[in-house]
């Protein structure tokens, strides 16, 4: 290839392996859920309640919505831009809706998962990408938890890097 030819290619390839790809999801069946269904109800409005820490979830993350989180596409957002973004989200007859904490989304990660780490049964569609937090880094000043749900590692992530959103709020 000349160089004219390389000019094109080497930012089309770029783009495609930057773009989230979302993977078989892989399980270890002899390891035990740390996030089985159990765990979780179903409220047929597009929320998930953690039986378990009594939070309610947005089944989708931001951008997707319907049936198996479908429809859309998936939003990333700097820090400041999802802290905004949640305070101003209105779903399933609710303004209270946050970005979790970094415990909070944590809690989210099925531990014998990958690509994604979580249950892709009650969330499905997830991007096996990062998910930001609430919780700034006290260290770094502009760094913010983050849980990454390829492998379920939580993180620092740039405040102004992009990342995914699942909000959360107290069940009521």
């Amino acid at each position: 290839m000349g160089r004219q030819t390389l000019g094109w290619v080497v930012p089309v390839l770029l783009t495609t392996l930057c773009l989230p790809v979302q993977g078989a999801q892989i399980c270890r069946d002899h390891i035990r859920a740390t996030a089985p269904n159990s765990r979780y109800q179903d409220n047929g409005d597009g929320t998930v309640t953690d039986l378990s820490t009594a939070l309610l979830w947005k089944q989708c993350p931001e951008g997707l919505s319907g049936a198996g989180c479908t429809i859309g596409q998936v939003t990333a957002f700097t820090w400041p831009q999802a802290l905004r973004h949640a305070q101003a989200a209105e779903f399933a007859g609710s303004s209270l809706w946050r970005l979790p904490n970094k415990n909070e989304l944590a809690s989210l990660v099925e531990r014998r998962c990958f690509d994604p780490s979580i249950n892709a049964t009650l969330f499905p569609n997830t991007p096996s990408e990062s998910f930001l937090s609430s919780s700034p880094d006290a260290y770094y000043p502009d760094s913010v938890w983050e849980v990454r749900f390829y492998d379920g590692i939580v993180g620092i992530f740039h405040s102004y890097s992009y990342g995914y959103v699942r909000l959360v709020r107290a069940r009521r």
